[in-house]
């Protein structure tokens, strides 16, 4: 038995980005959960400042890997974009519902494979751009405009979407030079001090209560990303991530039955065709055999 069939073990994945999704959804719903009591971007930093802490075991890696100007450069500049993307995503949190910002966000693995074909050279086949295509029509029914009105919430999670892809691909760079586990460590790092003018401008005393909801979220947010890890090294993307759709419906659930949110089926229809779009890219990149983008180690964090 060879070490790759070894290696494989699908239900152990599914388990893993099954557990990875109920993080990330206690997660969103610990933000919504401090309503307006915070201003959205003064949270997005005091979540960061408090996930530093766990960054300790990779205190020596970050310490010892030698940066270039260009290295420097690059995570600068992903630090402003992942800052961006972060405090876009923690206004969407007060302004739109948790489905609704759980369906929006699976619109970032097409970004990515967006912007793979137009600054890294990948191909877009015919079958990738039929996929875009399907997931564009999901975030058409999700906003249905002309028959409802989009609010900024909407905008901020399209913006959000898209400025995480936009740290993907640097990731994708930064990745070829450094360690996985140092480009995710500099990301919080950089995304930190990318806050820090913006906190400071809307400042205001914190309570014990929302230091304590955000250090919940900066944990779970820690525990999804170790967990979605152990999924794809357990099984290949293709078999994960429809995984994760339970997300969207844990959120639909978690929105009605504790925020009094409306079930929307149009949300639960547009996300569903989005994910499918986002699965059957994975599924192709399995099938071709290729690196995959959505690499577990430099995932987007939030």
């Amino acid at each position: 038995m060879t070490q790759l069939a070894a290696s494989y073990r699908p239900l152990a994945g599914m388990f893993w980005m099954f557990s990875a999704g109920i993080s990330f959804v206690v997660m969103t719903a610990l933000v919504k959960s401090l309503g307006t009591t915070m201003n959205p971007i003064q949270a997005a930093f005091l979540r960061y400042v408090l996930g530093l802490v766990f960054l300790l075991p990779a205190l020596r890696a970050i310490l010892t890997t030698r940066l270039t100007p260009r290295l420097v450069t690059l995570f600068g500049v992903r630090g402003v974009i992942h800052a961006v993307a972060v405090m876009l995503w923690f206004y969407a949190m007060t302004q739109i519902p948790l489905a609704e910002v759980t369906a929006m966000n699976y619109m970032t693995p097409v970004y990515v494979t967006l912007g793979a074909a137009l600054f890294l050279g990948e191909k877009l086949a015919f079958r990738r751009v039929a996929a875009i295509l399907v997931a564009l029509i999901g975030v058409l029914i999700i906003l249905r405009p002309g028959f409802r009105e989009v609010s900024t919430g909407h905008l901020a999670m399209l913006g959000t979407a898209l400025m995480l892809g936009g740290s993907y691909l640097l990731a994708k760079l930064l990745v070829r030079d450094i360690p996985p586990a140092v480009v995710v460590a500099h990301l919080s790092i950089w995304v930190t001090l990318g806050l820090i003018p913006f906190a400071i401008a809307v400042w205001e005393p914190p309570s014990w209560r929302d230091i304590g909801v955000l250090f919940l979220v900066a944990s779970f947010a820690t525990a999804g990303h170790y967990f979605m890890t152990l999924a794809l090294q357990a099984a290949p993307v293709a078999v994960t991530q429809p995984v994760t759709f339970l997300q969207l419906i844990w959120a639909t659930l978690l929105g009605a039955l504790v925020f009094h949110e409306s079930v929307d089926i149009w949300v639960v229809a547009g996300g569903t065709l989005i994910l499918s779009a986002v699965s059957f890219i994975a599924w192709r990149e399995a099938v071709l055999n290729r690196s995959n983008l959505t690499t577990p180690s430099i995932a987007p964090k939030l």
